[in-house]
């Protein structure tokens, strides 16, 4: 006797007292004063630190914003924390201004929580992330686009058969 498999969307039952990560998306933005681009935009030239946090490929990919430090997010913590050793130069103390930017806005807003656990009151993100930075016209470089076949160039289909 052959049974149903489980439907793709259900989950396993959660156990008591753990929060989904909408919950925890939702906690960590209650606490933050999000910025639009234009917003962060300001701010960044009014001297708040603008933490691009998104992986190599991802800045690689979209480009970056000139200007902004790049602090990948598995070590955000250690180079914010005024008491880490690991510490960046501009970590000095508690009340450095910090916008952190990601891909789309997501997981910035959670690490700007994080900063604010470490005690950086004024830490928060941009509403959209990158995406809404390049969106508003705002600076940015890159990325690199791929190199256009030259004209003189034979296609790269020439002297093959087309299937």
């Amino acid at each position: 006797m052959a049974q149903n498999p489980a439907p793709a969307e259900s989950c396993p039952v959660p156990p008591s007292g753990s929060r989904g990560i909408d919950e925890i998306l939702a906690a960590a933005r209650t606490r933050l004063c999000r910025l639009d681009p234009e917003q962060a935009h300001l701010a960044h030239r009014g001297g708040a630190l603008l933490v691009d946090i998104r992986p190599a490929g991802q800045r690689a990919a979209h480009g970056t914003v000139p200007g902004a430090l790049t602090v990948e997010r598995n070590v955000l913590e250690w180079r914010f924390d005024p008491r880490c050793a690991a510490r960046l130069p501009q970590a000095v103390d508690y009340d450095v201004p910090v916008v952190v930017l990601c891909q789309e806005g997501y997981t910035s807003s959670l690490a700007a929580a994080a900063l604010q656990d470490l005690g950086l009151h004024r830490a928060t993100d941009v509403a959209g992330g990158f995406a809404a930075w390049r969106i508003a016209g705002l600076p940015t470089l890159g990325p690199t686009p791929p190199p256009r076949p030259s004209s003189t160039a034979p296609p790269v289909t020439a002297g093959r058969a087309l299937r």
